[in-house]
């Protein structure tokens, strides 16, 4: 390819709306452009990282025995209203009819349709299966940003495993783990498999792969000392046994005028410190007005609710709701004496007493309460989220919070979607069972982006040779110079003879624009052909990464630059 000829719109200015690196660059160096919020066209250079992403996952996928699929982006209702997703899932659906009033929706993923395509099975002698594609989603996000870090259409690898039993689920999870760390490890990042919620995904046990990134969003608890790691969403901590202070008789009401938060009581009493306050909260659960109870220092993490109570309807009740409930508004409430609304409970209120708490009316709370005596906990529940510094649930380590980008994401799903769908086989005994799945996901785009996010520098992106777009560019610093001209195109020759992706920049502009644009796209090896060095035989080879600079023979410049290539692809 001649760069004179090739659509490579590169800008020397940031785009107005870009925050993250990655959106920045991949929008300056001509490989993206946003035709709508969360939706981006995939210009040549950017086509060329993506395929070999996709080349690398596809690898992969093969060496675990996948095989490669292709279905359709439009589904139609109907699968979807069987596993109860088309009323789950509101919000980031985008659902639509047809000419004909049926119900249709955009994939968002492709579990159903997988899980239909899967009932055609009918042995235990065809298990277990892997299969895979390639495919557009379309998600409506609320808040798209960050360029392809966060889009509403996107491409996603997703697989899923058919196994008889969980034993084979492990196996297949297992494979299918050890070949995501393949491939990021290809990608050229470092991941960290971390447990996870699985969400709308359904199903039993879930890990994410992520990369430490200050432009991620997803936050995880990393121990010092062990290989402990968990999404804030899973995460657990082992928080000190809290000794209290004795308490005689019963419980005592107490004035707040005018205090409604956990600071403004610690501020007002010496004996309410944050540790010491039972922290009341109000959620409409399935349609029912439940109490949430943690400590005053702590938060609820309501991933834990939503994975805990099994069901994605949870909402924080408004204050009407809470108010007709309860009697007070929020601010003053609790749950001593209640006993006609379920109460959760976070364990780190598990025997505590000498606490304060909200009175349930507006201005008073109540002292000297006695966990056990006094509150009604239906059900006790970790919902409380770990903060920095806190004791590893595994080993004596401290825990670490670290912003992370969520790269890929497997999950076991049992028989989630089987059962409904009917994808079930005979097993040795003849007898009817459905089939046990799990799903795995790696978005194309989000992966493009955490590489530059992990890989660039002041002057632009330092791709891997692996997802470069072209892994060396030929500057020629004066097209109108003849032997400059001849040497370039032979040395281009040999590249191409090679095996190299090469591209010749022979444009009509000044060497220094050449080279900013080089290095801005990120071209991992820059070979400089000029009058001056070809008077002495030779050309300049500098490696992006680093900016090592090397004088090679002319006649030996394609060899050398061959060789370093081909080393460093894996």
């Amino acid at each position: 390819m001649r760069w004179s000829q090739a659509f490579i719109p590169t800008l020397r200015d940031d785009p107005a709306d870009a925050e993250a690196v990655s959106h920045k660059l991949l929008v300056r160096g001509g490989f993206i452009r946003q035709l709508m919020a969360g939706s981006y066209s995939l210009l040549p250079l950017g086509k060329r990282v993506a395929d070999k992403i996709t080349q690398i996952i596809r690898d992969e996928m093969n060496a675990i025995d996948g095989q490669e699929f292709e279905l359709p982006v439009v589904h139609p209702g109907e699968i979807w209203k069987k596993t109860g997703r088309w009323d789950n899932v509101e919000g980031i659906l985008v659902k639509f009819k047809d000419r004909k009033d049926t119900d249709l929706l955009l994939a968002m993923t492709h579990e159903e349709i997988f899980a239909f395509v899967a009932s055609e099975l009918s042995s235990y002698k065809q298990l277990p299966q892997m299969w895979y594609h390639f495919q557009t989603k379309f998600r409506d996000e609320a808040r798209p940003k960050s360029g392809l870090l966060r889009v509403r259409e996107f491409v996603m690898k997703d697989s899923y495993s058919f196994d008889i039993d969980e034993a084979g689920l492990d196996v297949q999870f297992q494979r299918h783990r050890a070949a995501y760390v393949r491939i990021f490890e290809r990608l050229g990042m470092s991941v960290i498999p971390v447990a996870a919620s699985s969400g709308s995904m359904g199903g039993s046990e879930s890990i994410e792969f992520m990369v430490e990134s200050s432009a991620g969003e997803d936050i995880i608890a990393v121990c010092s000392s062990c290989d402990y790691a968990a999404n804030l969403e899973r995460a657990t901590s082992r928080v000190p046994v809290a000794t209290d202070e004795p308490w005689e008789g019963d419980i005592e009401r107490v004035a707040t005028p005018d205090i409604r938060t956990i600071a403004q009581l610690a501020a007002a009493f010496e004996f309410a410190s944050a540790d010491r306050q039972i922290k009341s909260l109000a959620y409409i659960v399935d349609g029912q007005l439940t109490l949430v109870l943690v400590r005053g220092d702590h938060d609820v993490q309501e991933q834990k609710l939503i994975d805990g109570f099994g069901t994605e309807h949870i909402r924080p009740a408004h204050p009407e709701e809470i108010q007709e409930a309860l009697g007070a508004m929020p601010g003053s409430l609790g749950a001593v004496g209640v006993t006609h609304l379920p109460v959760v409970a976070d364990p780190a209120l598990e025997g505590r007493s000498n606490m304060i708490t909200g009175a349930n009316e507006d201005d008073w709370h109540v002292r000297g309460v006695d966990i056990g005596r006094d509150i009604a906990v239906g059900r006790w529940l970790d919902v409380r989220a770990v903060t920095e510094g806190e004791r590893c649930p595994d080993c004596d380590g401290v825990l670490a919070l670290e912003r992370t980008i969520e790269i890929g994401h497997i999950f076991k799903l049992g028989t989630y979607y089987s059962v409904p769908l009917g994808a079930s086989v005979l097993d040795a005994d003849g007898k009817e069972k459905p089939i046990v799945m799990g799903s795995y996901g790696i978005g194309i785009g989000r992966n493009m982006a955490a590489v530059v996010e992990n890989s660039h520098d002041e002057s632009g992106i330092v791709w891997p040779v692996n997802l470069a777009p072209y892994e060396a560019v030929i500057t020629v610093v004066k097209i109108a110079d003849e032997p400059s001209m001849a040497a370039a195109e032979e040395i281009y020759r040999g590249l191409l003879e090679a095996g190299i992706d090469v591209i010749i920049d022979d444009r009509n502009e000044r060497p220094g624009v050449k080279f900013a644009d080089a290095e801005l796209v990120g071209i991992p090896y820059r070979i400089t052909v000029g009058p001056r060095g070809l008077a002495e035989g030779i050309v300049e080879v500098v490696r992006r990464s680093g900016g090592d600079v090397a004088r090679i023979a002319l006649e030996e410049a394609a060899a050398h630059v061959a060789s370093a290539v081909t080393t460093e692809r894996f």
